[in-house]
């Protein structure tokens, strides 16, 4: 079996998804078999494994900075958030239900089982695994049943290292307070303390992590790591945007606005837009925030029907219509895709009361349907014009075309070979939508299209060939970037006493 180790957080958003990225890097670039784990992640900003299993976008990065291809035993339960203490259960890539607050400590036990399972799988495959918990391992509340952070530590013999957030403070308490709630047996799993996003010089904290160490039962700090600005790697989860909504560019430039809905999933998918220079990507939730911007993208979700009403309570429908015809494309992916139609319906029940009909934007001309069999491909799509596009679909919902035109046809979904029309658009090209979400990856069509509404471009950024799946300057880019904050992380911490942890 595996050696292993495991990265635990005093709090959601503390760093682990990155640093558990940083760690599957220097250990890859070692020449060492290194896989990711986590048990359990509850996010709607999921991924596709090459045989079509649905599991966290985390662990789908942190695989790739391995340098390894995602499979669904690296994450066996992801829970999609769904509102009203409701969520989707994925099991081992598919989803098999939903579960309710009152009775997810029951499923816990059987879900624990496949979290063993799908471990012991993995850990047979590589020769180290770097594994993520969720949230704090000292919810007190919630350690009963715990399927995903010490229990899960204890059953792959990982020494656990707790990471806490020094930018937003008080993090010596956090890390001590952390160890106090927890029990002695559980104590002792904790090995080193790692202090994350620091800003500034390590040495203007003088002796605190010696006095740390007194104060958290002799528990050393085994590295300070740099806040570091503009990495162009995924978030696990939209807690990255919950930002103050910001005003309308006043730069030259392209302006995009992407709507921000309440189970808004995969917006990762919009980093390369706004990495582009020139272009200026807002995520709006007010009409007021609108402002005039070149395109408006309504995004992913896991709830259309919830969300699409949520629109309409904010008016944003309207300020959407208006700034369309004040000269604005709008695009829609996946859900978004499914809002911009004529009607969605859900006759069986599968986002809202059997039998649901909402009207959609009536921006394109087509109907969506919901249906049970949730389709989840690793997809390429052909455009007219012969460019070959790679992404990935995750949805519910078949869409009808009603005399419209399709954006392109799927030419191969999990590896095997279909010819099946995708996405629609309007005469103008002003109005698309489609299924494929990380379209925007595929360097040729992003380009495109942002020269499409106003974007210059440097002239070396000319398209040079049709058949070209352009997605891999997207990637390469992303490489760059896993060396960067492997680079970074293994000069901040004390690699040498993490790998002796490792070694046990």
């Amino acid at each position: 079996m595996a050696r292993a180790i495991m990265l635990l957080g005093t709090h959601s958003n503390a760093g682990k998804s990155l640093l558990a990225t940083a760690f599957c890097r220097i250990l890859a670039r070692r020449g060492v078999r290194v896989a990711p784990f986590k048990a359990q992640n509850m996010s709607n900003n999921a991924g596709v494994t090459p045989e079509g299993g649905e599991m966290g976008r985390a662990q789908i990065v942190q695989a790739e900075a391995a340098g390894i291809p995602p499979h669904t035993d690296m994450n066996p339960v992801l829970l999609k958030p769904e509102g009203n203490r409701r969520s989707q259960i994925v099991l081992n890539g598919r989803a098999v239900g939903h579960i309710e607050a009152a009775n997810w400590f029951e499923l816990k036990r059987m879900l624990w089982d496949e979290v063993r399972a799908a471990y012991d799988r993995l850990a047979a495959r590589f020769d180290v695994i770097v594994l993520e918990g969720a949230g704090s391992p000292a919810e007190i509340n919630l350690k009963q049943g715990d399927i995903v952070n010490l229990r899960m530590a204890r059953h792959a013999q990982a020494p656990c290292l707790l990471v806490g957030d020094i930018d937003r403070g008080g993090v010596f308490a956090a890390l001590a307070g952390t160890l106090f709630l927890l029990e002695p047996h559980e104590r002792a799993q904790i090995r080193g303390f790692l202090i994350n996003k620091f800003r500034g010089d390590p040495a203007l904290l003088g002796d605190a992590t010696e006095r740390l160490r007194e104060r958290a039962f002799g528990v050393p700090t085994l590295g300070i790591i740099p806040y570091l600005p503009d990495l162009q790697i995924p978030d696990e989860d939209a807690v990255a945007l919950e930002e103050p909504e910001p005003a309308a560019a006043a730069a030259p430039g392209v302006e995009i606005a992407v709507i921000h809905l309440p189970h808004i999933a995969n917006f990762d998918e919009f980093d390369e837009l706004a990495a582009e220079p020139g272009v200026h990507l807002r995520y709006v939730r007010h009409p007021a925030g609108l402002g005039r911007p070149h395109a408006i993208i309504l995004p992913g979700t896991k709830v259309t029907l919830a969300d699409l009403a949520w629109l309409r309570e904010r008016g944003l429908d309207q300020a959407i219509l208006t700034a369309h015809r004040e000269g604005a494309t709008v695009v829609g992916i996946c859900g978004g895709y499914q809002m911009l139609g004529q009607t969605l319906a859900d006759p069986l029940g599968i986002e809202a009361p059997a039998g649901t009909v909402a009207p959609g934007l009536g921006l394109l001309p087509v109907t969506t349907e919901f249906c049970p069999v949730k389709q989840t491909h690793q997809a390429e799509l052909r455009l007219e014009d012969g460019q070959l596009l790679q992404g990935y679909e995750i949805h519910a919902g078949e869409t009808t075309l009603h005399q419209a035109q399709p954006l392109g046809t799927l030419v191969r979904r999990s590896g095997r070979p279909v010819s099946i029309p995708d996405g629609a658009r309007s005469p103008d090209g002003r109005v698309w939508g489609t299924y494929l979400h990380g379209i925007f990856e595929n360097e040729s069509f992003r380009r495109e299209w942002l020269r499409s509404l106003g974007w210059p471009g440097p002239e070396s950024m000319e398209h040079t060939g049709v058949e070209e799946a352009s997605a891999t300057t997207a990637r390469r880019l992303r490489e760059q970037e896993y060396d960067r904050l492997a680079d970074a992380v293994e000069t901040a911490v004390n690699w040498q006493a993490i790998e002796a942890l490792i070694e046990g």
